[in-house]
């Protein structure tokens, strides 16, 4: 067991899933003159180690299940017998105990009904692959993403500085909650012969190849109508979001030429970084429209 298999353990490629929506929420926060730098770093924090611990998760519950005995992505801990896994088990919940820590402090100088928010987040980041009737194997997956990296992460970061939420921080919600989405269904996308083997039912097993490659595509493009929205309801600035445009057709190549397998694994981490640009390019566009 070495910090290599640990760091491939918690997929660093997904921790963009925790950075843009903290971003996104703060730049929310900003536009309703409601910007705290250090209630920004806790909810970070609270959304680093929900990411981290829902892979350590996965990876412990898909592989007491079977489930990722043979599969073409990144390594995981417990399936290849690298680490025990009650051990992996336990940085699992090391990871949701450092969210919670930090989710409660921050709920207590905000408002302390979050505590019961964040309680939902961790189960939620648990019973993804968790437990007898894991909903992650039953077509829910790219829905929890969308709600808990999207809705929840960004209006919750923005609530918890500004006591407050807006439009822009609603049309910031569902930008980076759709490009989390396409993120997991990127890496279920990759994953559909095998988990259809395993009895695995994600939503990419329930589409099918080609339908989720267009659904990929209109994830991975919503944002940009977002970015529209943002124009017209705040600051014409926002339309510095359209820079994100050429970074998602990019990133989208493998799914247009029709790549499977191992040729797929660099989607999850070029969706990211694209999520990750649309929520700069648009809490620019917020700093700036403040500006003027």
């Amino acid at each position: 067991m070495t910090f290599s298999h640990w760091l491939a353990g918690a997929r660093p490629r997904t921790w963009l899933n925790a950075f843009a929506p903290v971003i996104a929420g703060s730049a929310a926060a900003g536009w309703t003159g409601g910007f705290s730098w250090w209630r920004a770093i806790l909810a970070l924090i609270v959304a680093w180690a929900l990411v981290a611990g829902v892979n350590f998760a996965n990876d412990y519950s898909d592989g007491i299940r079977g489930t990722d005995t043979d599969r073409s992505g990144p390594l995981r801990l417990t399936a290849c017998g690298a680490v025990p896994p009650a051990t992996v088990k336990r940085a699992a919940f090391g990871c949701f105990l450092v969210a919670a820590a930090a989710g409660i402090t921050l709920s207590l100088v905000s408002s302390p009904w979050l505590i019961l928010l964040g309680a939902a987040c961790i189960f939620g980041a648990w019973f993804y692959t968790g437990g007898k009737h894991p909903y992650g194997y039953h077509g829910l997956g790219e829905v929890a993403v969308f709600l808990f990296f999207g809705l929840v992460a960004v209006l919750g970061t923005q609530f918890t500085q500004a006591h407050q939420v807006s439009l822009a921080g609603l049309f910031l919600a569902i930008g980076v909650g759709s490009i989390s989405s396409a993120v997991n269904l990127a890496n279920n996308l990759r994953d559909i012969p095998t988990d259809s083997q395993s009895g695995k039912t994600t939503l990419a097993v329930i589409l099918g190849d080609q339908r989720t490659r267009k659904v990929l595509a209109i994830l991975v493009f919503l944002p940009l109508l977002m970015s529209v929205f943002l124009c017209v309801s705040t600051t014409w600035w926002t339309l510095l979001g359209v820079v994100y445009l050429p970074f998602a057709i990019q990133a989208l190549a493998p799914v247009r030429h029709g790549k499977t397998g191992k040729d797929l694994i660099p989607l999850i981490g070029t969706v990211g970084r694209a999520m990750l640009i649309w929520s700069l390019a648009n809490s620019l566009g917020l700093y700036l429209g403040m500006l003027n």
